[in-house]
């Protein structure tokens, strides 16, 4: 109903937009002559666009007569109408754009409701049990609890192929809908309250080789801009490796990067795996220094990164914690809150815990003549362990996994955890959670458990058998109230504001982009000189975007084929345009 924009109107916008182009030579008007000369140049550029639009302005006149108010036309109303007009059109065709350009740069982001806007990315989602399906899903929650910011949960979106190969006990979803649907029933049985905020998806595929999800396409364009303010990226690294678009610290005015996978130490178990971890550690390094301004490493055993600072930001369900009030309000009681002596639960990979296990074991086997170990997990090494263990004559019981909060495992007094890949282990926490003791390997991604008086950590095998025997000769000691607080995510949140700076950014007034109005002009953003440093990070993420357009590069690096952009699958589920629709070349 809306009709298109006329010959006359389109070269109006056409010179128009030229005024930016002849503002760059305003860089040396030193000269009289070539300040006059632009003077009457942007005088021109009024008058041809008034004559162009002299339709408009006999409207106006014409409103004005009507209105019983003096004929004068002020350009600026022109100008405005011819806003509207443009915005009429467009919106007449269904068009909305946020990657930016000449009407939507202006609009980033919108924070007239007072509220700052919270975008987190991750690389998982439920139903994947993953920590970095669930902690991020955690973080979500908390943060829209103070109902301070608005907060977007970006996750990955999973053809029915990759849901099949991804998801447990073959469970699928047909649309985001119905997977949206799940996660919040999921968390709310899980915390116990309605959380509100929004759930986005992203295209993702899923690679059998590194079993991870790789973004598709540009994920930074989910985030409308105006919506685009500040983004936490869970595992930056991950999300960015093969990131082929806007850089973030481009599109967002403040950029958390949190680091909850020790890469490194699973490339090394590969083949030529030191040559590998040499070339991965390096792009973890350009592309977080690239694209965050602050990163957060869960643990020192993390590689070390540009602007990073080291803090656990997680904290365990609060279902664990409800177990722990429950185990002691029965131990005050004098009832036997522990009957099963100790066990181990975890994914059945070599990679998590099972090779040190099994060598502890069988090194001490005479030591701990008479200990016997449940074991809970599946895997794909569940064949391989449970044949050398059983090769080795260990006392090893093994049973399927299942969740660490589940009725049958409340009895087990001691949780042990050998496991040096880890950056933060989750069944850790989980386990302190519940007031059992913990026998861990005095390693950097225990440290925050370390403090914990149920945390036996060890640094020797001698002091491993040490450390199983006096857990299960003793009783664990209840957890004081300050304890139970630091492992929860009321603390985890308030630790993530404080050391990612969104303390400063949040309590501060809006700061990152300056929109105001002068002279029907709209000024998105201060412009000053970049610091060498900065330069150096432009420079990096430019190349970066370069050899990630390549397909031939992407393909000897490791790339999913297909994963610059989404495909035709992706376009159906998440009702998205053809990329060569969404991003012409020729734009």
């Amino acid at each position: 109903e809306v009709p298109p924009l006329d010959v006359p109107e389109l070269l109006a916008v056409l010179v128009r937009q030229s005024g930016p182009f002849l503002d760059q030579f305003g860089i040396r008007r030193k000269q009289v002559v070539f300040t006059v000369f632009l003077n009457v140049v942007s005088d021109l550029c009024d008058k041809i666009v008034e004559n162009l639009c002299s339709k408009r302005k006999n409207q106006l006149v014409l409103r004005s007569l009507v209105a019983g108010e003096p004929p004068a036309v002020d350009p600026d109303k022109i100008n405005d109408e011819l806003d509207l007009r443009i915005a009429s059109v467009l919106q007449s065709t269904g068009h909305c754009s946020d990657r930016g350009g000449s009407w939507t740069d202006f609009m980033k982001p919108d924070v007239t409701d007072g509220k700052r806007h919270v975008a987190i990315v991750t690389t998982a989602s439920l139903p994947w049990m993953t920590g970095t399906a669930v902690n991020p899903l955690f973080r979500a929650a908390y943060l829209a609890k103070s109902a301070k910011q608005k907060v977007t949960l970006l996750v990955p979106w999973l053809c029915r192929s990759d849901q099949e190969l991804v998801y447990p006990n073959n469970l699928t979803f047909g649309s985001p809908e119905e997977q949206e649907n799940y996660i919040r029933n999921w968390l709310e049985e899980s915390v116990g309250f309605k959380a509100d905020f929004r759930i986005s998806f992203y295209p993702g595929k899923f690679s059998r080789e590194r079993r991870s999800i790789i973004p598709a396409g540009d994920t930074s364009q989910f985030i409308p801009s105006k919506n685009a303010d500040i983004a936490i990226l869970e595992e930056p690294e991950h999300l960015n490796w093969y990131h082929h678009g806007k850089r973030w610290t481009d599109k967002f005015n403040h950029v958390v990067g949190i680091v909850h996978t020790n890469y490194l130490e699973y490339i090394k178990r590969e083949k030529n795996g030191a040559l590998q971890a040499f070339f991965v550690k390096h792009i973890n390094n350009l592309v977080t220094r690239a694209h965050c301004h602050r990163v957060l490493r869960l643990s020192a055993a993390t590689q070390d990164m540009p602007k990073s600072v080291i803090c656990n930001v997680h904290g365990v369900n609060p279902k664990f914690l409800k177990i722990g009030e429950k185990v002691a309000a029965e131990r005050e009681l004098g009832q036997q809150a522990f009957s099963k002596g100790a066990y181990f639960l975890g994914k059945m990979v070599w990679a998590k815990g099972y090779k040190e296990l099994i060598d502890l074991l069988a090194k001490h086997k005479n030591d701990l003549n008479g200990f016997k170990l449940d074991v809970y997990g599946n895997g794909e090494d569940a064949h391989e362990v449970q044949s050398t263990a059983k090769r080795l004559d260990l006392n090893l019981n093994f049973q399927k996994g299942r969740d660490h909060a589940d009725d049958s495992l409340h009895g087990y007094k001691v949780f042990i955890n050998p496991s040096v890949s880890d950056v933060l282990c989750t069944a850790t926490a989980e386990a302190l959670a519940m007031g059992k003791f913990v026998v861990c390997a005095d390693h950097p991604s225990n440290e925050f458990f370390s403090s914990f008086p149920n945390c036996l950590t060890y640094k020797t095998p001698e002091d491993f058998v040490a450390k199983v025997k006096e857990a299960l000769a003793n009783e664990p000691q209840p957890l004081t109230p300050e304890q139970r607080y630091n492992l929860s995510w009321e603390a985890a949140t308030k630790r993530f504001i404080e050391y990612s700076e969104l303390d400063r950014i949040l309590n501060n007034e809006y700061s990152g982009t300056t929109i105001r109005k002068s002279n029907r002009k709209v000024i998105a953003r201060s412009v000053s000189m970049p610091t060498l440093s900065e330069m150096v990070d432009g420079g990096i993420a430019f190349a970066h975007y370069c050899l990630t357009g390549n397909e031939f590069l992407r393909l000897c690096t490791g790339a999913i084929p297909g994963t610059r952009d989404y495909g035709r699958q992706h376009c159906k589920d998440l009702h998205l345009l053809p990329p060569q629709v969404e991003s012409p070349i020729y734009g």
